[in-house]
């Protein structure tokens, strides 16, 4: 369990490096009820720090596993109209959102597949332009996580739940940097170094960035034209810089979303809408998805990708080298926030515009000219391991390493 003083520089570095949220802003904090005491700490936080108003958006695993067992399909393919003019308040008002991820990664396990398909589609076009309004850094945000039993028992089964939650808390001090004396000074010296790593990717302007493992990925993908690789901190609309994953090892881009050729095999399981995806294939033409097979939660993964149209491509490409402390942590966590962060991974679905030049002040249209993808989704899903090599390859065929063995060589 972290002291008293690891908790508080923890909810401080939500509100200051992660949301950075400003003096007279409202606050929007995301979690299950579970986490009501670290939500109770950041909103404590975000007063002190001079928030306006903070609101905390319940959400209810359990709560959402009844939903889904007894109500009807179409209950479920609807939202209550309050719920879509919450988040148009939030748009309205410029929030920013500060998330709390701790799914329980089975907690629709043996539900059945077309509800919980139709209460995501539902959640998802309900929630599109405050989506937008964060993808395209508008609005500010923030994903944080803490431990909860069922999660925690998920990733240590061996032990009692609440030594499962003491032994994820230690993970998380450590990878977030809570036990350093100063943790808001080594996050900011591990942003710097994330920062050289895209400013080197961006200098080059690389075509295709090719991805090959001993697992069975191949995989050529082209990046967007004006492509822009981006790291950690980022910069809202409003000029003012935040760090939307906490933690973060990743430096990321769009993929052009038709030139992806070849295949991928994931590395680590996915956990999307509370089911498990594992051992799974995916293989592309001309940048969509032609074929893919599952040996665990087909079903999950056909529902991905049967969103929408835009979801049989990539929206993004992220670089993470193997010696980051998530990956030497050697834990599964079962979470994308932090599995996403000890793997290199790509994501189905919509691109971030900002990962294009100037990309907030283009149309769709002018998007879609460049390659980048749109879709109502966007799933990462992990496909770096210890082996992989990466290489980039210019507009002028000059091929450049990037990753041997898994590790970064620039």
């Amino acid at each position: 369990m972290l002291t008293k003083k690891q908790m508080e520089n923890f909810a401080e570095l939500a509100v200051l490096v992660g949301a950075n949220m400003q003096p007279k802003q409202e606050v929007v904090i995301r979690c299950d009820v579970q986490c009501a005491d670290f939500a109770h700490l950041i909103a404590e936080k975000a007063y002190k720090f001079g928030a306006k108003r903070v609101h905390i958006e319940w959400l209810d695993e359990v709560l959402d596993r009844i939903e889904v067992q007894r109500a009807s399909k179409r209950t479920l393919s609807k939202v209550p109209e309050y719920k879509t003019a919450q988040y148009k308040y939030f748009i309205k008002h410029k929030v920013c959102l500060i998330a709390i991820s701790a799914e329980n990664p089975n907690k629709f396990k043996g539900c059945k597949a077309d509800k919980i398909e139709a209460r995501q589609l539902a959640i998802l076009k309900s929630r599109k332009d405050f989506r937008n309004a964060t993808m395209s850094n508008y609005l500010r945000w923030t994903i944080i996580s803490i431990p909860t039993k069922a999660w925690a028992s998920q990733v240590f089964p061996d032990v009692s739940p609440e030594e499962a939650v003491d032994k994820m808390w230690d993970a998380i001090a450590h990878i977030m940097r809570l036990d350093t004396v100063e943790p808001t000074a080594a996050w900011q010296g591990h942003i710097a170094t994330l920062h050289r790593r895209a400013d080197f990717l961006n200098k080059h302007n690389f075509e295709y960035v090719h991805m090959r493992n001993a697992r069975g990925t191949d995989l050529k993908v082209g990046l967007a034209t004006d492509h822009q690789w981006i790291a950690a901190e980022e910069e809202g609309q409003d000029g003012i810089p935040f760090t939307a994953n906490m933690p973060t090892e990743e430096v990321f881009t769009a993929p052009h979303n038709r030139k992806i050729n070849g295949k991928v095999v994931n590395a680590l399981p996915l956990v999307n809408n509370g089911n498990v995806i594992d051992n799974f294939s995916i293989t592309f033409k001309d940048g969509k998805v032609v074929d893919y097979k599952a040996e665990v939660g087909y079903e999950a993964l056909k529902a991905i990708l049967s969103s929408d149209e835009g979801v049989l491509s990539l929206g993004e490409i992220a670089l993470i080298g193997r010696n980051s402390p998530i990956a030497e942590s050697g834990i599964l966590f079962y979470n994308t926030l932090f599995d996403e962060n000890a793997s290199c991974h790509l994501a189905f679905g919509a691109s971030y515009p900002t990962t294009t030049k100037d990309g907030n002040s283009l149309t769709l249209e002018q998007l879609a000219e460049r390659g980048m993808n749109q879709s109502i989704q966007h799933v990462d899903f992990m496909v770096g391991t210890k082996d992989m090599d990466i290489d980039g390859i210019t507009y002028d065929g000059k091929v450049v390493p990037l990753f041997r063995n898994g590790e970064w060589v620039i």
